[in-house]
């Protein structure tokens, strides 16, 4: 059967693609970005998954205010970058992997998660700038990734107790599909930040530490942190992490916690990055 091997989280910050696609990485401001990551790439090297189910929020590419679904599940086989304003990044196209997708939405609608299911998808930095801050500038990625779109834009937004109990129901998924595959859960965005009003720029390193420590921890009890918390204490793009708890929720109730980095600033954001195992591999 399938099974879940290992789960990442990471910032996406649109700036930080920029700073690869220009060649910008060791420059002094960029650089201790850079260096966090430098574990995982060993690691992910020699830990190759079949595939990667990333979750993301997309940030008017594939839709806009007049249609966004809570989650929106990628089916297609593959899924180019996007055009964000200023021509697609410079990155492979993503290949999917449709057999474990359409697996996944039988089983999670059935479940009773409502999903959208995409046959056809642009991806934008939530999902490209993860890829390439663990796989660097290849040919070709070289994991198979399904996409797994999450509103983290438009209120109303799912709870966290919602995203941690899709990551459980997505692990039983998993554990049901008849192939041997290797799979890691990735959740992407945040850390704490807001881009705009009084509070711009605002970074909250407390909380963060303590969200990191929490989430490995007690994940039950981080769900049941409120759309007004995470608004106070994490700013108004910090909502962002609610989409943690859906990888957390698929590696199980116990994990290890194998890297951890944080940074700030990078591009007015607190940049944040873990790597997981779960206890029973």
């Amino acid at each position: 059967m399938a099974r879940i091997t290992a789960g990442l989280t990471t910032s996406h910050i649109p700036a930080v693609g920029a700073a690869i696609d220009l060649g910008k990485t060791e420059e002094p401001y960029w650089q201790p970005v850079f260096d966090g990551y430098d574990w995982t790439k060993k690691w992910a090297a020699v830990n190759p998954p079949d595939v990667v189910i990333l979750t993301y929020n997309d940030h008017a590419s594939a839709f806009t205010p007049d249609v966004v679904p809570t989650f929106a599940l990628g089916c297609a086989d593959e899924f180019p970058p996007a055009d964000e304003g200023y021509g697609p990044r410079p990155v492979p196209v993503v290949q999917g992997h449709s057999d474990l997708a359409a697996h996944l939405a039988e089983s999670l609608i059935l479940d009773e998660f409502d999903l959208t299911l995409m046959y056809e998808l642009q991806v934008d930095h939530g999902l490209t700038v993860p890829l390439s801050l663990v796989y660097g500038q290849p040919e070709q990625w070289p994991t198979r990734v399904i996409p797994l779109a999450v509103n983290v834009v438009q209120y109303p937004v799912p709870t966290g107790n919602r995203c941690l109990n899709l990551g459980k129901a997505i692990r039983r998924a998993v554990q049901s599909f008849d192939e041997d595959l290797s799979v890691q859960v990735w959740s992407t965005g945040g850390m704490s930040h807001q881009l705009q009003g009084p509070r711009a720029g605002f970074i909250n390193k407390p909380f963060d530490n303590a969200f990191f420590d929490r989430l490995i921890k007690d994940p039950e009890d981080l769900a049941r942190l409120s759309h007004f918390e995470y608004l106070r204490e994490a700013g108004s793009e910090g909502i962002e992490l609610v989409a943690w708890l859906i990888m957390r929720g698929a590696l199980g109730p116990d994990v290890e916690e194998l890297h951890r980095h944080y940074h700030v600033p990078g591009s007015n954001t607190a940049v944040g990055h873990l790597v997981l195992r779960p206890a029973d591999q």
